[in-house]
């Protein structure tokens, strides 16, 4: 089971980081919260309400939302396109057949996040011409279009340089006030420098919950990770 029994609470405008081995249930357990996957049991709390079970479109429009670990851009639509897109798509109403260039309110929201983010001396380049780092922070940007309480962050370092590394840590501190973040990040540099706590996950299970120096001088959490915290 991937997945198995978890107790997990995460309070508002907190960073919270999931680590753990390869097949420890991570990806599993942000599909259940995203509502990509219905859980065979329990419950799924969120604003004082049950949502276990509801599909990924309505997990979303309650202030839930998620980047994912391989990057989900529209590489053949401008940096500022991406976001507009992403801005219409969470709007209450919206006409269809309205001309781009009219959708005043969109445009100005997706600039709003794009100066947020830091790409707003990019907007109209192709977003496949960004560097990785920057493609992972339009991601982000995209999810930020839905006005989530609730981020979800599948390893947004995955695949970057040092400096980028460095670089998105402090994105992620920045994007995190006002709102709660989860994160599931394999970096223990990251981990350990943006978590207001950490969750560790072993065989599906909870195997150690704390702050990051509690949980770098947890025993079992050093023998699962063969002395990386060490």
């Amino acid at each position: 089971m991937a997945v198995d029994r978890v107790d997990f609470s995460v309070q508002p405008q907190e960073l919270r980081s999931i680590i753990g081995p390869n097949g420890a249930g991570k990806t599993t357990f942000f599909r259940l919260i995203s509502g990509e996957m219905a859980p065979t049991a329990g419950r799924i709390w969120f604003r004082g309400r049950d949502i276990a079970g509801l599909p990924q479109h309505q997990v979303s429009r309650l202030g839930i939302s998620k980047s994912y670990q391989i990057t989900n851009i529209f590489p053949h639509l401008t940096v500022l396109e991406n976001v507009r897109v992403a801005v219409q798509g969470y709007a209450r109403s919206f006409n269809f057949w309205s001309r781009t260039d009219r959708l005043t309110d969109a445009r100005d929201r997706a600039f709003e996040i794009l100066r947020h983010i830091g790409l707003a001396e990019k907007t109209r380049l192709l977003a496949a011409h960004l560097s990785h780092g920057e493609k992972r922070h339009l991601e982000i940007g995209i999810a930020l279009a839905t006005e989530p309480a609730l981020l979800l962050l599948d390893e947004p370092t995955a695949g970057m340089s040092p400096e980028e590394t460095d670089a998105t840590m402090n994105f992620i501190r920045e994007i995190a006030s006002g709102r709660t973040v989860i994160l599931v990040e394999h970096k223990m540099k990251v981990v350990m420098k943006v978590s207001d706590r950490i969750t560790v996950l072993h065989q599906g299970q909870v195997l150690a919950e704390g702050t990051p120096k509690e949980i770098r001088a947890n025993e079992r959490v050093q023998q699962t990770y063969l002395g990386e915290f060490r």
